[in-house]
């Protein structure tokens, strides 16, 4: 029915102007300037949540924004805070809470993208990164903070002359995640030490009872904005299984790599260990794969994260680390190697391709001991997935290289292992893993000697 009512535009006409009629952002009532901006950023219409979020902000009010992954949530809060500030200019006016660091990084890029030309400035204030560096960064009283709540809290007790007393603006990013790592204790103490009057935008992908709890505590009378009431996944994305035993699970990963070769993927893994074992196996067969996970220093976690993103590489191998709230605009292929214990984990997994109106393939990997958590997310997700069309015959050609290669990874792994415990140095940069290729290619000339 709604989209007949769209088309045909005359049909109720006292409906039409409230939902229907904003297709700019002009008509939600962004300023020229910020609406030039976005037109450099290619955001040429808003999304759902924008159009349902925007204008209410920009009325003053408090915003609770329900979306999904890949939703346009930051447009939605950083255009009124920076059609706010343009209005009555003031440093130290905002504030955005997130829960993991990369996030964070990625929120301060728009936010810097969006201001650009009204001159902007944002400091991101993570864990990982030196605090003293951080500490100047805060005296110069950026325009817009962009923080994990553990070290922010750490700048406020710690820091001379540091505080947010004349905050205007309050954003919790992924509010259902920042609780869910257990940030409650740090939320409270930074929302004593702000000033109750202020604006407060809480986004999140689900309603949790934390969320409605901290909602009652730090928003008052707020408009609710929901685009997904029930967990979904984006009309675009084709999603398959394949059904394999666990022990050929790394020879149908290549054999898959292999026939979707030249798109870009994003594998996810269970544990930090597994992600790195399975990068140093697809480059052990000359894959350009890279790891992200929770062991790599911050440095490492963005470099690869920059070149992934600017297609230097086509294989993000990651943990759930990655899984929500990354902006990797031009993944093609999302393959869950390790099934999600969670089924909500496998929505943000999903999420990482088809974003934005693209289209993309999710294809999930399910061994004997996957199948009841398998069932579980069809259940959530409310349709049964199609199993992914495979040449079993030709996955089996391949068993003898990755064998190789897996011992070769294994062996990596170990020399990674002793090398941590001798210099306690995380090295997993690619001239490291280089140089022991070589190595392991020596050794392997001597055996066939």
């Amino acid at each position: 029915m709604a989209a007949g009512e769209e088309e045909g535009s005359v049909a109720e006409p006292e409906q039409e102007p409230a939902v229907e009629e904003p297709r700019t952002f002009k008509d939600l009532g962004v300023t020229d300037v910020l609406c030039e901006a976005c037109d450099q950023l290619g955001w040429k219409v808003p999304t759902k949540i924008q159009i349902e979020a925007i204008p209410v902000a920009l009325q003053g009010r408090d915003v609770i924004g329900l979306a999904e992954t890949g939703s346009g949530k930051t447009g939605a809060f950083a255009l009124p805070i920076l059609q706010a500030l343009l209005e009555t200019p003031q440093r130290l006016f905002a504030l955005v809470l997130t829960p993991t660091r990369e996030l964070a990084f990625q929120i301060s890029e728009q936010f810097e993208a969006l201001g650009s030309s009204i001159g902007v400035q944002s400091t991101v204030i993570v864990g990982g990164i030196d605090t003293m560096s951080q500490s100047l960064a805060l005296a110069k009283k950026p325009h817009v903070i962009i923080a994990t709540p553990g070290r922010l809290v750490d700048h406020l007790e710690n820091t001379k002359g540091f505080n947010l007393r004349a905050l205007k603006f309050l954003v919790m990013d992924e509010a259902d995640r920042i609780l869910n790592m257990d940030f409650e204790t740090e939320v409270d103490k930074i929302l004593k030490v702000i000033p109750r009057d202020r604006k407060t935008f809480l986004f999140s992908a689900t309603m949790t009872k934390k969320v409605q709890k901290l909602q009652r505590a730090a928003l008052k009378n707020p408009v609710k904005c929901a685009v997904s009431s029930k967990y979904q996944t984006v009309e675009k994305l084709q999603q398959y299984y394949i059904f394999i035993p666990s022990k050929f699970k790394d020879s149908y990963l290549v054999y898959i790599l292999n026939e979707l070769a030249g798109n870009s993927f994003m594998i996810f893994c269970s544990t930090c260990n597994n992600t790195q074992r399975t990068a140093l196996l697809l480059r052990n067969l000359g894959f350009t794969a890279i790891p992200l996970h929770g062991q790599m220093s911050q440095n490492k976690r963005l470099g690869s994260l920059n070149k992934f993103k600017a297609k230097a590489r086509s294989i993000l191998l990651a943990t759930d680390v990655a899984s929500r709230g990354l902006d990797i605009p031009h993944v093609d292929v999302v393959i869950n190697f390790d099934i999600p214990t969670h089924s909500k984990d496998y929505i943000h997994r999903v999420g990482r391709t088809a974003r934005a109106g693209r289209s993309g393939k999710s294809i999930t990997f399910v061994t004997q001991y996957d199948v009841e958590l398998f069932q579980r997310i069809e259940h959530l997700i409310g349709k049964k997935l199609p199993a992914f069309p495979m040449q079993e015959e030709e996955v089996m050609m391949l068993t003898e290289r990755v064998a190789e290669a897996q011992r070769f990874a294994r062996m990596e792994l170990r020399e990674q292992g002793e090398k941590k415990r001798s210099r306690n140095d995380d090295d997993d940069t690619e001239e490291a893993i280089g140089v022991r290729n070589k190595v392991a290619g020596g050794k392997k000339k001597k055996r066939k000697a």
